[in-house]
């Protein structure tokens, strides 16, 4: 392969997950013609994420795609602590960060809304070769380039050549692997208890927010409005038998306890499964010519929704740092190894503590007072209040939006 071949040809994105999508996108809309890999025969329709930030609604408005996903999804204005017994220990009202960001709410709704939005965005780019059967089976590095070798669903080989490679391939990344990269993760001492209802909770449970924490020594859980839906999300400690957990009467009596004010028998269970809780983080983000985002290169705690909306900064930063180096616009590869290292920096000193942070004490009696009076104090001090959400919503640490100021203004209040 010459040199000039791979300097010219597109750059290979493999999975066509939300970041995936993002970042291919991100590249066609510089001018940057992409391959768009993915395994699958078609888009993932299964429930994964479902929450996405400030921060990351800022970014995806820019991508042209915010407003219809808002359409699909439920908006929410506040975020509510909460015991058993229907008393709130303290409420924070999103409206502390208008002015700062152009969605100033979470939105809730599947990840597999978003996808389509994303691949038509990309396909109207007229820069993109998208490839749906298309499973890596090789990538060797020739120094200028990436020769991959993938596997349609017939069977038959094809070799391609890029210049880069961008891994967006999930936490079971088969690049991750063909580089020779780490790719163990360590499991939380818990893992999730997600139990569907199409009840509307909000109505049965009086006060209940679309984002309520409820924190009680006797149980806690999170619950989740979604457009047509609610999650409960219980966290159980590991070792406990997942048969047992899921056995409908064990659901059922956890339900029951979790919304005694919800005529628990009024509450029908449409679905209830279990999933495991997971950190990880590659030591680097980049393998050569081979670079990684999202779940490939991280996996954090799934509390407050960070980890996937953290993937989404990654395509954003890691796009248009790859999109510069190619158009000429970087005189070398010295800002995307930047933005690659800040991506990684980001999970490590804000990602992870804050993620973990949200389930900190929730198996000790003895902190959970202590805890909720700090939400509490946060909750009758605005300045507070903003800080909290600034940091939850990942806005001092996402990608600055290209339009406007305001987040730039923000960011810089948060570190005064």
């Amino acid at each position: 392969m010459s040199g000039d071949s791979a300097s010219r040809g597109p750059v290979a994105v493999v999975g066509a997950g939300p970041v995936g999508l993002t970042a291919a996108l991100v590249l066609a809309r510089t001018g940057v013609p992409v391959t768009l890999l993915e395994s699958r025969e078609t888009l993932a329709t299964e429930s994964r994420a479902s929450t996405f930030h400030p921060s990351t609604l800022d970014l995806l408005d820019e991508l042209g795609v915010a407003a219809a996903l808002r359409r699909q999804g439920r908006t929410v204005d506040r975020v509510q602590w909460r015991d058993l017994d229907g008393l709130v220990h303290a409420e924070l009202d999103y409206s502390v960060l208008s002015g700062h960001t152009g969605h100033p709410y979470r939105l809730h709704v599947e990840q597999a809304r978003l996808t389509p939005l994303l691949l038509a965005e990309l396909h109207a780019t007229g820069l993109a070769d998208i490839r749906f059967g298309a499973t890596v089976t090789g990538a060797e590095d020739t120094g200028d380039g990436v020769r991959l070798r993938t596997r349609d669903a017939a069977g038959r080989t094809t070799v391609t050549r890029h210049p880069y490679v961008l891994a967006a391939d999930g936490s079971r990344s088969r690049l991750r692997e063909l580089a020779g990269l780490p790719g163990t993760a360590e499991e939380y001492p818990d893992y999730a208890l997600r139990v569907v209802t199409g009840t509307p909770l909000d109505e049965l449970v009086p006060g209940l927010a679309a984002l309520a924490y409820v924190r009680d020594a006797r149980a806690s859980f999170s619950a989740l409005g979604m457009p047509d839906h609610w999650r409960l999300i219980f966290r159980i400690p590991r070792g406990t038998d997942r048969d047992a957990v899921l056995a409908p009467d064990a659901v059922r009596a956890r339900v029951e306890q979790a919304l005694p004010g919800a005529a628990g028998r009024a509450v029908r269970v449409a679905d209830a499964h279990t999933y495991r809780l997971a950190r990880f983080l590659l030591p680097r983000y980049r393998a050569g010519r081979v670079l990684f985002a999202g779940d490939a290169a991280h996996l954090t705690s799934t509390a407050g929704g960070l980890n996937m909306n953290c993937g989404l900064h990654d395509a954003v930063e890691t796009g248009r740092a790859l999109a510069a180096v190619l158009r000429g616009d970087a005189p070398d590869d010295t800002a995307l190894d930047a933005a690659l290292e800040r991506r990684r920096s980001v999970v490590e000193t804000a990602v992870i503590p804050r993620s973990e942070a949200r389930t900190a004490g929730l198996d000790s009696a003895a902190e959970l007072p202590a805890r909720l009076a700090f939400l509490r104090r946060t909750a009758e001090d605005p300045h507070a209040a903003a800080d909290y959400l600034f940091k939850a919503s990942l806005l001092d640490v996402a990608p600055r939006p290209l339009k406007g100021e305001a987040h730039a203004d923000l960011v810089s209040q948060a570190h005064r």
